[in-house]
């Protein structure tokens, strides 16, 4: 195979498409955290018991229409997000024609830019149907109490009028508490954390947990909705715009109110305000908290975060050509009034602090810490090894014939963090602390090395590994354990001076 054809198929992957993972490899990786199965997940959609309306609107009566389980009317629990989608559109909108003046956009062929079209979120045609059960308990530690998430994803799907049906771009994802703490088990005593793993872990009765009764378990709903695709041009590459949407649950109310995106930096707004800035810059770069910033647990205050994102795909490998948190670090020389924020002085400065309290895990250099600033974020996450914009697109099961591309249920990022989450599962269920630290989002902890080792997410074909850099060629501190297994070498996929891809030696 010659190296334009080896970077041609890494760079499928990369930018979205999909490996033919084996059946039985996804089902290993995910046994006990998620629920991929396709049989499983068709019986479970055809039931009541896990529809939108019955979750999110617990008193309603059983056997109502399926296809209530859409954006409308009939479900005024989520009567705000509609018209937020729709400001977030227009917004959108805006911007594009400003950037692109000479482009058209609007919904369908023949246009330059062409948008997601929305009557299908009203139209009696469509519906969301369940696309996977994802088991979040590795997030406990924003919410001990809740014991992490449990995550319902639904895909919206048009139907012909039979049983089958295409799937539209857009998923919605219900993110529910993990435990009710009010809840008790047959014996009057509270259902710990504990038990909640050992019941993923053994596939137990996780229905019971899943289907409450009440509203007590809602959190909040997630939104990922193709905004756009346009086609290449003098302007632009080829891309696919995401627009990402996060709606808390409010008790009192009972809806769903938009709400920041965890951790999505809203770095216009800081460099637009000089104290903003100041505050941002200090709170990041504390020794505490770039501690957590460097294990992946960092929680950084609403008053810095966004309430939306707009993620662009393909998205290369290097820190550079990915999200606009990058923008926020300069070079040496530049003042502290320009549209950056991090000088590679402060951050090596920062992490030496940080460092003398203990050992960082991930961030061992300038580049490590632009990586987690991005990677740190929804929309930089979104862009790393995805499947067409989504980590977790489900098994199409609508489909007669799938295709490989409607199989893979989730993306490369998501199936190597299984072993991390698994082994989460497994110390909450021993009645230990789990260590709820992660690698960056390109590559897996070490501590699933020996079921991961030899394969895309760790050190196989198509795995993301280390260069040299191009300039000194010393390898960065952050990436020098991102290594290719026996027989592979780490090559250029793109135009990147620290990461590369896994592909076999050649002469």
């Amino acid at each position: 195979m010659n190296r334009a054809l080896r970077i041609l198929i890494a760079a499928a992957l990369l930018f979205g498409g999909a490996a033919s993972l084996p059946a039985a490899e996804t089902a290993q990786l995910t046994r006990g955290t998620a629920i991929t199965d396709p049989d499983l997940l068709r019986r479970l959609d055809e039931g009541d018991a896990l529809t939108i309306p019955r979750l999110v609107a617990p008193e309603r009566e059983a056997g109502g229409s399926m296809t209530t389980d859409r954006l409308s009317a009939s479900l005024p629990q989520l009567k705000d997000i509609p018209p937020a989608i729709d400001a977030e559109f227009d917004r959108y909108i805006a911007r594009q024609k400003a950037a692109w003046p000479t482009e058209t956009i609007g919904v369908g062929e023949g246009f330059d830019v062409q948008l997601f079209d929305r009557t299908n979120l009203k139209s009696p045609d469509t519906r969301f149907v369940l696309a996977g059960i994802v088991n979040r308990m590795d997030r406990a530690y924003v919410g001990e109490e809740s014991c992490g998430e449990i995550r319902l994803i639904y895909r919206l799907a048009r139907f012909d009028g039979g049983k089958t049906a295409t799937r539209l771009p857009m998923t919605f994802n219900l993110v529910m508490k993990a435990r009710d703490a009010r809840r008790a088990d047959a014996n009057g005593k509270p259902i710990t954390c504990a038990e909640i793993a050992r019941r993923w872990l053994d596939n137990g009765n996780w229905q019971e947990l899943i289907g409450a009764r009440d509203d007590a378990m809602l959190d909040r709903i997630e939104t990922n909705i193709q905004i756009s695709v346009a086609a290449k041009s003098a302007l632009h590459d080829f891309r696919s715009d995401y627009l990402l949407k996060v709606f808390k649950y409010d008790a009192a109310t009972k809806t769903f109110a938009e709400a920041v995106l965890e951790n999505q930096i809203d770095r216009d707004r800081i460099l637009a305000d000089d104290g903003l800035r100041r505050d941002f810059k200090a709170w990041l770069l504390a020794p505490e908290n770039l501690r957590e910033f460097d294990r992946g647990t960092v929680l950084i205050p609403e008053k810095f975060l966004a309430k939306a994102a707009v993620v662009p795909t393909p998205a290369g490998l290097d820190a550079s050509e990915l999200q606009p948190e990058f923008g926020m670090m300069q070079g040496e020389g530049k003042g502290e009034g320009s549209d950056q924020l991090f000088t590679d002085r402060d951050v090596v400065g920062a992490l030496k602090q940080a460092a003398a309290h203990g050992d960082l895990q991930n961030i061992r250099s300038v580049a490590g810490f632009q990586r987690r600033l991005n990677d740190v974020t929804c929309a930089g996450c979104h862009q790393t090894r995805g499947i067409g914009g989504f980590h977790f697109p489900g098994v199409d099961w609508l489909a007669d014939k799938p295709s490989n591309s409607t199989i893979v249920p989730a993306s490369p990022h998501f199936l190597g963090d299984q072993v991390r989450r698994r082994d989460i599962l497994t110390a909450f269920a021993a009645g230990k602390r789990p260590d709820f630290s992660r690698g960056f989002a390109s590559r897996p902890q070490t501590r699933g090395k020996s079921e991961l080792a030899g394969s895309e997410y760790q050190d196989g074909w198509g795995a993301h590994c280390s260069l040299a850099d191009a300039g000194s060629g010393t390898p960065d501190r952050s990436f020098t354990s991102w290594t290719c297994a026996n027989g592979l070498t780490c090559q250029a996929a793109a135009a990147s001076r620290r990461i590369g891809m896994c592909f076999i030696k050649t002469r």
